[in-house]
């Protein structure tokens, strides 16, 4: 099993639009613009998703992480999916839809860093970092990356958020 450091900031328009121009100059080279609508899954204690490519491919995700606002360590399994929709209604029967999240997502790489620019339907701006490590690597070092990656990206500590979009998009509807 995978695992990386993640956290994520909501931004407002302008902070995103300077967000982009700073993950540019680190990554050195202009975003991979992605698609994706991730569709959730009923399971318990952790997060299952279908994530679906504008290009047609997708994968399942499943991942373990506690929420919280400060840099978490999460573990996670990927397979990549040749018929989505099959899969989609086999775990639909079986589990339950929780929900989708549709996003437009602008990926930079820098070092071992993830950077997400996403514009979330519903929600709007965020800045996802996953800091990929190493099985050598601790959990503190992922978290010490993390911390530059917001600095650098200049997003203060504040605008952090605990939990994943499908948290977010259930509360927003709640209200």
């Amino acid at each position: 099993m995978s695992r990386n450091i993640e956290i994520k900031a909501r931004l407002s328009f302008e902070q995103y639009q300077s967000a982009i121009v700073r993950a540019e100059q680190l990554s050195g080279e202009a975003a991979q613009e992605l698609g994706q609508t991730d569709t959730f899954f009923n399971v318990p204690d952790h997060r299952l998703k279908l994530r679906e490519f504008a290009d047609s491919s997708a994968e399942l995700i499943a991942y373990a992480r506690p929420d919280c606002e400060d840099p978490v360590a999460s573990k996670y399994f990927l397979t990549a999916i040749d018929r989505p929709a099959e899969l989609i209604s086999g775990l639909t029967l079986t589990l339950g839809v929780r929900g989708k999240v549709k996003k437009k997502r602008l990926l930079f790489l820098v070092g071992q860093t993830r950077v997400h620019l996403d514009d979330v339907e519903g929600l709007g701006h965020f800045l996802e970092l996953e800091v990929v490590l190493e099985d050598e690597q601790s959990d503190t070092f992922g978290i010490q990356v993390a911390d530059g990656m917001l600095e650098q990206l200049g997003v203060e500590k504040a605008r952090l958020v605990s939990t994943a979009y499908i948290d977010l998009l259930e509360a927003e509807m709640a209200t």
